[in-house]
């Protein structure tokens, strides 16, 4: 048994390593790469990719570990080799279902596909973009074929990113939310303080974004010496190693608090997975986040929960107008809490406000599973968005760019990604609740622009079990409930309907 233990732990430090220069490659490409190395890039990033698969799904690893997890063998084991043996089966057999071939070629499509979408989006022209979109679909279907859960094809796309999750769950909770979301924006918009409340039309040049969003980053207790903040076209995270954390951000958007709450959410991102696992789980699969839905958790926790909480601002407005006096000498905080948290619907889903953003998700997974369905085709998308766009939110996209081109998930091939942001944020509203009911100088300690209690509750209760459990177990032992939305919109009316003074 310790020759097996041996060789799977051997065979995961090199895998993390593998992931750790394909997350290099990604990185550079989506900030510091010029233009031109694009095929070039997708031939070093499909490769890579393709070793990686092979050696994770190789016959010597699959054979050491199935004699490990017989159960004679997973018995003897420590309850530290046991968590590791059982996980690594189960994510070798689900890989193993994947020819090599076919990753080569996703990843080949979709490092070439991204390059394009940059430009598409640049030029408003969906057209650029729509022949390596519907490669990408097809691969995204090819891919199905493979997995084959029981249900509809989307399941199969839906458990890459929230393992467990169905298109049946997300359908009843969004039938829910859907309703009970757009009652809430249809009482505030009918307010007197809707029809009052002004646009923001303030800027902050760079250099001032710069300063605000450092200053966040170092008070939210993200260290320097173990990450890195720069820009892209659309904001991200990604890690190289245990001790290396990207983050990016963009300056150059209309509302001058983007980079601001961008640089948070990618932050919340940043600090779990730098507080995931390691010692005994390093280079493991249990070193890792059980799912995208809890990932987003911590970066819709920090943006939202936190940030444009209004105890945040007590303190962190004071410092916005040492670093922006001349802009902000004139307004006093509660203006400025009613701006950060004014809800007006909008066409960038990252732009958008905490209600209208989760109208902007179930567009995606409606259209998502439309296409995987076979119910609408590529060529339609553009038109299907904004159909969309109007029946949810009441506004038309004018082009494409501000429609369909905005996000850059699809040129990843990440079809079953979108959803993940509903469910963290529907989690993070669980985990603020029960932290709240935990943690009585929660308040306190926010207004003094101390958040270290905070991480240190996240670390405990979210962070430090990595996939030792699911998701759904890590919530529900944590706040006693699993996904409940209902937790979420009564958030929302709490919050809301004050501010609104419905």
């Amino acid at each position: 048994m310790k020759e097996s233990l041996d060789f799977i732990y051997k065979e995961q430090k090199e895998l993390s390593t593998f992931s750790g220069i394909g997350a290099l490659l990604g990185w550079d490409q989506m900030t510091y790469m010029p233009p031109e190395g694009n095929v070039g890039r997708s031939e070093q990033i499909s490769l890579i990719s393709r070793l990686a698969h092979e050696k994770f799904t190789a016959d010597e690893l699959y054979r050491h570990v199935k004699k490990l997890n017989e159960i004679h063998n997973l018995e003897k084991l420590q309850e530290k080799d046991r968590a590791v043996v059982v996980r690594l089966e189960k994510d070798i057999e689900k890989s193993r279902k994947v020819p090599s071939e076919f990753v080569e070629r996703m990843s080949k499509t979709t490092a070439i596909a991204y390059t394009v979408w940059q430009e598409a989006r640049e030029k408003d022209k969906f057209l650029l973009f729509a022949p390596h979109l519907e490669k990408i679909v097809e691969l995204e279907k090819e891919y199905c074929t493979f997995i084959n859960l029981p249900g509809p094809a989307y399941n199969s796309l839906l458990d890459e990113y929230e393992e467990g999750m169905t298109v049946e769950t997300l359908k009843k909770e969004f039938a829910y939310l859907k309703p009970q979301i757009t009652e809430i924006l249809e009482k505030i918009t009918s307010s007197n303080v809707y029809r009052r409340q002004q646009a923001f039309d303030m800027k902050f040049d760079v250099e001032k974004q710069k300063r605000i969003c450092d200053f966040v980053v170092k008070k939210m207790n993200l260290p320097k010496r173990r990450s890195r903040l720069d820009v892209s076209t659309h904001p991200f995270t990604t890690s190289m190693g245990d001790d290396d954390v990207r983050i990016t951000t963009n300056y150059e958007r209309k509302n001058p608090l983007f980079s601001f709450f961008s640089t948070v959410h990618e932050a919340g991102h940043a600090l779990y997975e730098l507080g995931l696992p390691r010692d005994e789980f390093k280079n493991t699969v249990i070193s890792d986040a059980p799912s995208l839905g809890l990932h987003e958790s911590q970066s819709r926790f920090w943006e939202n929960m936190i940030a444009r909480n209004k105890h945040f601002w007590n303190y962190f407005y004071s410092e916005f107008q040492k670093i922006a006096p001349e802009k902000l000498k004139d307004m006093d905080i509660e203006t400025w809490y009613r701006y950060v948290n004014q809800v007006r619907p909008s066409f960038i889903r990252v732009e958008a406000d905490e209600l209208t953003y989760c109208l902007h998700v179930i567009l995606r997974f409606e259209l998502e599973l439309a296409l995987i369905d076979g119910e609408i085709k590529v060529s339609e998308l553009p038109m299907c968005w904004n159909e969309k766009m109007t029946e949810m939110l009441g506004i038309t996209p004018k082009n494409d760019k501000e429609g369909v081109l905005q996000d850059m998930h699809w040129s990843g091939g990440s079809f079953g990604y979108f959803p993940t942001y509903m469910i963290g944020t529907i989690y993070a509203s669980q985990l603020f609740k029960q932290l709240s009911q935990e943690n009585s100088s929660l308040i306190e300690k926010i207004e003094q622009g101390n958040f270290i209690n905070i991480l240190s509750w996240l670390r405990k209760n979210v962070h430090q079990y990595g996939r030792l459990m699911t998701a759904d177990e890590i919530i529900k032992k944590t706040c006693g409930d699993g996904l409940n939305s209902k937790v979420f919109v009564s958030y929302l009316k709490d919050k809301y309907y004050p501010l609104y003074d419905v």
